[in-house]
């Protein structure tokens, strides 16, 4: 009996600490993914991007952190521009753009900087975009060009967590994204 007691306690305090430390991602610290700082404007998934674009890519055996070079665009999963600055996707200035988390799903999430709009350039996709107030997710036919490439924009999967495809029944949710991607085939690509 003496023996258990003690026994006991050393169980329950190792699974309290497992317990406490526990990470979905299922180690006790975060990832350190994989990423290049580009040195040049280079192009990326058929996008040119400025000199101090971050370049994320999907986790790799023994490759973490900070890279000397650019890996395998297969591997992106996210080009974030560096502070301030913006591209243009459809007329809109963007900052970052991010895959889908989901493999099974072929597409990405393009934020945009409304400060950075100018009144002359607000298409009525723009408006309807900036009323969502967050990022609008795109599916494509094509993973592998993340430009504004209106043949290759199969659909728009969301408008922030208002308005989403997965929720078929809501008519007004299809409705409105049905809008909105009529709205961005009519967006002069320049």
């Amino acid at each position: 009996m003496k023996f258990i007691k003690p026994f006991s306690s050393l169980i329950l305090l190792i699974l309290t600490g497992c317990i406490g430390n526990l990470s979905p991602n299922g180690g006790n610290s975060s990832v350190d993914y994989p990423y290049f700082i580009t040195t040049e404007p280079i192009i990326v998934k058929k996008i040119l991007v400025p000199k101090g674009t971050r370049l994320t890519y999907d986790e790799h055996f023994f490759v973490k952190g900070k890279q000397d070079h650019t890996m395998s665009e297969k591997r992106l999963t996210s080009i974030k521009l560096p502070e301030g600055q913006t591209l243009d996707w459809g007329g809109i200035p963007i900052y970052w753009i991010e895959k889908f988390f989901n493999s099974e799903m072929r597409g990405y999430t393009v934020y945009a900087d409304f400060s950075k709009l100018t009144e002359d350039k607000k298409t009525k996709f723009a408006k309807i975009w900036q009323g969502c107030t967050d990022g609008l997710s795109i599916t494509v036919k094509e993973v592998d060009d993340w430009s504004f490439n209106k043949v290759n924009i199969a659909d728009i999967e969301s408008c922030s967590v208002q308005y989403q495809r997965y929720f078929k029944d809501d008519k007004e949710q299809q409705a409105f994204l049905d809008d909105m991607l009529n709205e961005l085939r009519k967006v002069d690509s320049k």
